[in-house]
């Protein structure tokens, strides 16, 4: 059987020109062999028994005006979610400090902007980055779309990471979004890599796509140049009153597989293991680990779901052998 299988590109190549057919060859490979294969790729560039500690904190919450189907912050569906102003710099400080304490070296800020907004606020974000990046975290910040001159503001305040997700293929986004397109998401993260600051762009599974779609948003994350320094892989979380609530659970071998093909794809970036973590068994984390997942976000809230307690994952990372990374963790 393995001399049916196509060839193991070489561990250390990075490739920007990956075709939907050799795509889909990858993912389709027998289990055991993409682990292989994407564990040889992660060793390759990275410490496999280290994962980055990132914590998320939403600094201003709900009321969006986008309608994103997977959303609880949409204000076009009723989930619970109330509306809060933008947290003050303090509160937010507070809230990175604690994070460093429980092991974290990522600090992202999200608010519930369908744009970046001008004036006062965006100063307080602007002071938030400077105050985390004092504290010895890496700072990252989603916000929603961007101008260039705001892309420009961030990186003088010393921002590290922009997230500005694609979620999924071009094909089926307008199945989940139809408030902002595709070009719009590609024109911010343009606006991201040209101010110097690294992306981190990725996307969400069990939304109701199809295998190609899937494959198709890793593909279309593989052909930026370069690679986005951080991939967050999703699964999503269902949340009553948005539009997904009912949407099929997904077997957690195929989160495993996305991840697998990712780190195959592009094999310095991070690929960072997110949200849906507390539907995975311990066994369907350890398994995302070895397919070359390097970085989890730690504390009991993302955003506004749920998430392992940091005590949790300590003791599943020491039952593994490995460990938090205690410094930032740079992109070889």
């Amino acid at each position: 059987m393995r001399d049916t299988l196509p060839p193991m590109p070489a561990a250390g190549s990075i490739r920007h020109d990956w075709t939907l057919r050799e795509i889909e060859e990858i993912h389709a490979l027998p289990l055991p062999e993409l682990l292989f294969r994407a564990q040889s790729v992660h060793r390759a560039h990275h410490d496999p028994l280290q994962v980055q500690g990132c914590a998320l904190l939403s600094v201003k919450t709900g009321g969006c005006p986008e309608d994103c189907a997977y959303c609880p912050q949409s204000a076009r569906y009723t989930t619970g979610v109330g509306r809060e102003p933008l947290l003050g710099v303090e509160e937010t400080l507070v809230a990175a400090a604690r994070a460093r304490d429980q092991g974290a070296t990522r600090f992202c800020m999200g608010a519930a902007w369908r744009s970046a907004p001008r004036g006062a606020q965006f100063d307080r974000v602007l002071e938030m980055v400077r105050g985390v990046r004092a504290l010895g975290l890496e700072a990252c910040c989603t916000l929603g779309m961007l101008t260039a001159e705001q892309a420009e503001a961030l990186a003088q305040a010393g921002l590290t990471a922009y997230n500005h997700n694609l979620d999924t293929s071009p094909e089926f986004y307008g199945a989940i979004i139809t408030t902002r397109t595709y070009a719009d998401r590609l024109e911010t993260l343009g606006h991201v890599r040209r101010a110097g600051i690294t992306v981190c762009c990725g996307g969400i599974i069990g939304m109701g796509e199809d295998l190609s779609d899937r494959l198709g948003l890793l593909g279309q994350l593989a052909a930026q140049d370069p690679h986005p320094e951080s991939v967050p892989i999703n699964m999503l979380v269902r949340v009553a009153g948005t539009p997904l609530a009912e949407a099929d659970p997904i077997d957690p071998l195929e989160l495993v597989r996305v991840i697998a093909t990712a780190r195959i794809l592009m094999p310095a970036s991070i690929v960072r293991l997110s949200a849906g973590r507390l539907s995975l068994s311990d066994e369907a984390q350890a398994l995302c680990f070895l397919a070359g997942a390097g970085s989890i976000f730690i504390g009991d809230r993302l955003l506004t779901t749920g998430n392992p307690e940091v005590d949790r994952d300590r003791e599943l990372l020491e039952r593994l052998g490995m460990r938090l990374a205690d410094e930032p963790v740079t992109v070889s």
